[in-house]
Parts: C-alpha cells; sequence; structure tokens
C-alpha cells in the first residue's frame, strides 16, 4: 500500500534534484532515497534503503526522542518543520551541516502513512561564513590602524602623530605623493577626534573647475548666477560641527584660496550672490601632492594661506621608503582581492614577493593594490608568480634595439588583449572556458575577440 501511494514518477523527478530527499515509514524505517541524499551521508546506492532513519543521528531527531509523547519523533506530532539547521553523521563518522525541511504524507483518505524529508547541504556556505570573518580578523589585526597598514618605524611615529592630530582643532595639512593614503590618513583623524560623530565632508579641489568651486564649497542662493533656480548649500555649511577634507588644495585658484582664507580667520562663509555672513564651526584638513612651499616662491599659491593650513603637517612617505611593510600590504590587499573575487588561489609564491620588494612602486599603495588585481586576473595557478603581474613591473615590456626598456607602458587595451590570449591559450581556444578563466559571460570573450581582432587560427594557432 505505501509503495501504491507514491508517485510512479518520483524518482525521475527526484534525482534531477541536487537537495538530498528521503522518504520514511511512519515507523522511521527509511524506504527511499535520492543519489544526492547517498551522497551528502557518505552511503553508497541503497545503503540507507531499510535502515532506520535515526542512523544519521540528527540533532532534531535526538531532542524528538527525548520527549515523552505517543508519537516516537516529534515531525509526526508537529507536522511539519521548515528551515532547520543541524548537522547529520555520514558513514565515515565525520558530521556535515545541512538545512532541513520535512513534511508527514497523507494518502488520499488523509491518513499519514510517512514523511518526506529534503536536505541541502550548507558546509560551503557555513566555511565561506568562517573564512570571511577570518579574513575580517586579518583586515583589522594589530597592524591595521584605521585602514591604514604598516609596521616600519616610520608609520608608527605617523599613527602617533595621527593620534595628536585627532585631539586637536587645528587645521591639517597631509602631504605626500599620490597613491600614499593620504585619504586615509585623513579619515582616521576624523574617526580619532572629538567630531567623530559629526559630519565628515571631502571634497577633491581638483575634479571641479573653478567656476562650479566656489558653488560647491560655499553654496549659492537663488539667481546668483545661470541655472541658480533655488538656494543651495554648500560643503562648508554641510559639515558644520565636524571636519572637511579638501583634497588635491594645491589644485585651488587664487581666486577661491582668497575666500579659504577668510573662512580659516573669520569662522565665516558667504554664499555665492550673498554678502550675508553664516558662521561655522568646522575643522580644516587638507592634502595635497605637490609642492606648496615651492608653489609659493612661484607665486601659484599664497603664503599666508599656507601657513594657516599647516598648522600640523604630516608626510606620508612614498612605499619605496617603506619597503619592510610590502609583504603586509600585499597580503591584505591578497586576502580582500580573494575574498571579492573568490578564485581559488593560495598565496603569493616568494619569487613573487621578492619581485615586489625590488620595484620602486612609483604608484606607492595604489599601484601595488592595482598589481594584485592584474594578478589575480592573469593567475590560473594555485600561487601568484612573478609572471602574472603587469609586464612593467616583471620588466618584460618589450625592449628596445640598445637592449633598454621603452619608457612607456603597454595600453590598458593591450594589457586586455595579451590577457585573453593567454586565457584562450589555457582554454586550448574554448571560449567557454576562457570565460569562465576570466570570470566574464561568453558574449564578452566573443566581443573581445572582435574588438582586439584575435584569431583562434592566426594567434592561437588552432
Amino acid at each position: 500500500m505505501f509503495k501504491q501511494d507514491l508517485n510512479v514518477y518520483w524518482k525521475t523527478v527526484v534525482e534531477t534534484i541536487q537537495d538530498g530527499i528521503m522518504i520514511v515509514d511512519k515507523k522511521g524505517t527509511i524506504v527511499s532515497t535520492n543519489s544526492a541524499m547517498d551522497s551528502i551521508a557518505g552511503y553508497e546506492r541503497g545503503e540507507l534503503i531499510g535502515k532506520p532513519c535515526t542512523i544519521l543521528n540528527c540533532e532534531l531527531c535526538l531532542v524528538a526522542k527525548e520527549e515523552d509523547d505517543e508519537h516516537w519523533c516529534r515531525l509526526f506530532r508537529t507536522g511539519d518543520f521548515r528551515k532547520r539547521r543541524c548537522a547529520l553523521q555520514r558513514k565515515d563518522g565525520r558530521y556535515v551541516q545541512v538545512l532541513k525541511n520535512a513534511a508527514l504524507l497523507r494518502n488520499s483518505e488523509g491518513e499519514i502513512f510517512g514523511a518526506v524529508e529534503t536536505v541541502t547541504d550548507i558546509t560551503e556556505l557555513i566555511e565561506k561564513d568562517h573564512q570571511i570573518e577570518e579574513y575580517k580578523r586579518e583586515l583589522y589585526s594589530e597592524n591595521g590602524f584605521h585602514g591604514i597598514l604598516g609596521n616600519s618605524s616610520i608609520m608608527q611615529r605617523i599613527f602617533d602623530l595621527i593620534e595628536n592630530a585627532s585631539r586637536s582643532d587645528a587645521p591639517v595639512l597631509i602631504m605626500g605623493e599620490s597613491g600614499t593614503g593620504k585619504e586615509l590618513v585623513a579619515q582616521a583623524i576624523h574617526q580619532l577626534g572629538p567630531r567623530k560623530d559629526k559630519p565628515y565632508i571631502k571634497v577633491n579641489c581638483a575634479a571641479l573647475n573653478e567656476s562650479l568651486l566656489e558653488s560647491e564649497l560655499f553654496g549659492h542662493v537663488k539667481g546668483a548666477f545661470t541655472g541658480a533656480y533655488r538656494n543651495r548649500q554648500g560643503r562648508f555649511e554641510a559639515a558644520n560641527g565636524g571636519d572637511i577634507f579638501l583634497d588635491e588644495i594645491g589644485d585651488l585658484p587664487l581666486s577661491t584660496q582668497v575666500k579659504l582664507l577668510r573662512v580659516l580667520e573669520e569662522k565665516v562663509i558667504e554664499r555665492v550672490g550673498d554678502n550675508r555672513p553664516i558662521p561655522i564651526d568646522i575643522r580644516i584638513i587638507t592634502a595635497t601632492n605637490k609642492d606648496l612651499q615651492k608653489m609659493v616662491k612661484e607665486g601659484d599659491f599664497r603664503e599666508d594661506l599656507f601657513f594657516r593650513i599647516n598648522v600640523i603637517p604630516i608626510y606620508l612617505p612614498p612605499l619605496r621608503e617603506r619597503k619592510e611593510d610590502i609583504p603586509i600590504l600585499a597580503q591584505a590587499f591578497f586576502n580582500r582581492i580573494r575574498l571579492k573575487t573568490g578564485r581559488d588561489i593560495t598565496g603569493i609564491s616568494r619569487e613573487a614577493m621578492e619581485l615586489l620588494m625590488e620595484y620602486s612602486w612609483p604608484g606607492n599603495v595604489r599601484e601595488l593594490k592595482s598589481s594584485l588585481e592584474y594578478a589575480f586576473v592573469a593567475c590560473h595557478e594555485s600561487l601568484i608568480q612573478p609572471s602574472h603581474f603587469p609586464p612593467h613591473i616583471t620588466g618584460s615590456v618589450g625592449e628596445v634595439k640598445t637592449g633598454h626598456k621603452e619608457s612607456h607602458n603597454p595600453s590598458r587595451d593591450e594589457l586586455k588583449r595579451q590577457e585573453l590570449i593567454k586565457a584562450l591559450k589555457d582554454a586550448g581556444g574554448n571560449q567557454s572556458e576562457a570565460a569562465r578563466i576570466l570570470g566574464v559571460s561568453r558574449v564578452t570573450i566573443w566581443n573581445r575577440m572582435r574588438r582586439y581582432g584575435i584569431s583562434l587560427k592566426k594567434d592561437l594557432g588552432a
């Protein structure tokens, strides 16, 4: 009777499902399983049939057996349960984390004749959660200072200076080459300071043209200029009570420098098109990759403004001056990129790390991060090797007849073309496999082959 009540098409359907399915009778004897269930539990096909479901030593069943109830299993008392997490014991004794759903089976007269359970293996999800937590611990380890990494003595002194500067309301000027982390320092000063719960407004002075900059900084009133259809609050007003970070201060026009000087001296602003002073209470943090003292001598930066913003100077050294921090930075970027991409790359080889230590890093920390991102695209092995880094770092950029390296780097398109050719070669010309390697769609591979003029026959010899 039990078998007759089963849908004759059950096996055809459930064998295509990746989740485990198990049917038991009223006594808890296993009468049917699909291949996925056998695989999850570690049994050969058919080995579970006729065994009591308690063979799986499910945590939920153990609780149920302790119940003083007429039903041997809580499922037959409650009727069903949904999305219950538990552990099943495999044949080899190991436990596997699963998500279970269960429901009673009734015949056409409404009589219960058994139950069905579905089991989803969530081991990989749990491992991924553990991995994420591990990466979080690594990223926020003792080597990190509010997102800034470095164990070198010079960086330790900078960390102390940042902490001291955060306690003051005096203007801070952060100097350093592009890519050294000036924005991270500004943010750390805000987070450590008494204004941390107040606004933190960032402005890139180089990103706005002169006609828009004053309106962006100080706001404007309706009708102040063409297109000013309403009053608008500026960044300084928005930062009132908190900190404002003016990045690339060296690109500030002289006309705006005059107004900024007044803000620093009088703690008031005026919106464009209005002469009513608006008092503000802010702390100004500025940053530049330019030599402001040289600009003062050349008349491109006001001397009085320079002295006003340079009350607490912080100089960030280029990466080439703190090479002992490269392994820490490289490993941190590796962890972040691996977590983001999901690539199965286990680490950076010793030879690759030596290459990173030898390179001069004109683009500093930002260039190091970009190089690791490039390596994750180029690497199809378990470890990142020197050859996986951009050509200008490995020294494989085309050489002229004299034997000296060319002064220019390959274009972005040329790098992408090289990456695609390598992926296609590794995939034996299979475009679907090349798409998997690069983490893109097959259509993208096809479009790039057309764009870069790549021929399987000509470029790969296929």
